[in-house]
């Protein structure tokens, strides 16, 4: 029987890659496949993935379900679910093409949807809420169904292999090349990780994973693939969406700088980060990390505090790219404007401009 996450232990293979236009451009996935595949001997070929922005502007009000089913009888009791609490305005196979280094595929659907209004009413929940808990539900409670992509006009695309491989199976023509750390090949647990419209792809291996666990379980969250990108992606959630904490606030929880670094901060600086440290203890993310994070109409890039995982970060024009190394930016973008490290836990953050095209 296929053994899932902490049932066995694999070594990390890891590699992240991220193109963001500032004017809301967009373009397919060419280019970021041709930037994973640069960095093929970082990754293990036990999964990869892809998230693209602003991909369904004809259901840009509609929720994006991508689901993968097991068997035909997970499939119709998830799908009985979902009526009972969305109505579905369009479902579909997700496209695919044959790939012989993609195998064992399970069945891949598509769904856009939009809560009932009687449900969400009597739920007397806002509808991200609603949505969120009832992922959470199914991916806890539905034995043969995944629900791994549940946001708006974006979706993520992952599956077991080399990340230029799984884009190639999705005919992408957002990538990451790593599988969770400890993790088997399954496909659930391939990046990126997503809950609504965030999304996140992790290059490292944290040591605060049962700490952050505890403490996040303890909002209605469930961290059933015990990995710890999954973790970081609800801390996210949690942070953002439930207390409305902006992101380079959440950087500060997640890469909280040293008690000696917030001391020679100004006061008011030094009592914000102080805070932050203090409320949110629980929160912060050890050991060696390289993130990114996406949202409607940003994308912020991480790196633990003392930089134990490395990340460049270039800029084009209205372009802005991400990636493990420099030359999975240079393959793609030979002439830049300026390229930078990032240091440990300064967080990159950039937004559409006025809004773009989100």
């Amino acid at each position: 029987m296929l053994q899932k996450e902490g049932q066995v232990r694999i070594p990390a293979g890891c590699a992240i890659s991220g193109i963001f236009h500032k004017d809301g451009a967009r373009e397919n996935g060419t280019r970021i496949i041709d930037s994973i595949r640069t960095m093929h001997d970082r990754s293990n070929g036990l999964g990869g993935g892809f998230a693209g922005y602003g991909i369904y502007p004809e259901y840009a009000d509609y929720y994006a379900f991508h689901v993968f089913f097991d068997t035909q009888a997970a499939k119709d009791e998830c799908e009985r679910e979902i009526e009972k609490h969305f109505d579905i305005v369009n479902l579909s196979k997700i496209p695919t093409r044959q790939h012989p280094r993609i195998t064992d595929e399970p069945m891949i659907w598509r769904y856009f949807v939009a809560p009932l209004p009687t449900r969400l009413a009597a739920s007397q929940l806002d509808e991200r809420e609603f949505t969120a808990r009832f992922v959470i539900r199914i991916n806890h409670t539905l034995d043969g169904a995944y629900v791994f992509s549940s946001g708006k006009n974006m979706g993520v695309f992952k599956a077991n292999g080399f990340p230029e491989d799984v884009g190639e199976y999705y005919m992408l023509e957002n990538c990451h090349g790593r599988y969770p750390t400890n993790t088997p090949g399954w496909w659930g647990g391939a990046h990126p990780f997503a809950l609504l419209d965030t999304t996140v792809v992790h290059n490292g291996e944290i040591s605060s994973y049962d700490a952050n666990r505890r403490f996040i379980e303890m909002f209605g969250y469930s961290c059933d693939l015990l990995t710890d990108t999954e973790v970081i992606t609800y801390i996210i959630d949690y942070l953002g969406r439930k207390l409305g904490l902006t992101y380079p606030e959440i950087s500060n929880v997640i890469a909280a700088p040293f008690w000696s670094t917030i001391e020679k901060q100004e006061p008011r600086e030094r009592e914000r980060l102080t805070y932050l440290r203090n409320a949110f203890a629980s929160l912060m993310v050890t050991g060696p990390f390289s993130i990114l994070v996406g949202y409607t109409g940003g994308l912020m890039a991480l790196n633990d505090r003392l930089k134990l995982r490395s990340m460049v970060v270039g800029e084009k024009d209205e372009t802005v790219y991400i990636a493990s190394e420099e030359c999975a930016i240079r393959v793609i973008a030979p002439e830049l404007d300026k390229i930078w490290a990032p240091r440990g836990g300064e967080a990159v953050i950039v937004n559409l401009n006025d809004g773009g095209n989100k």
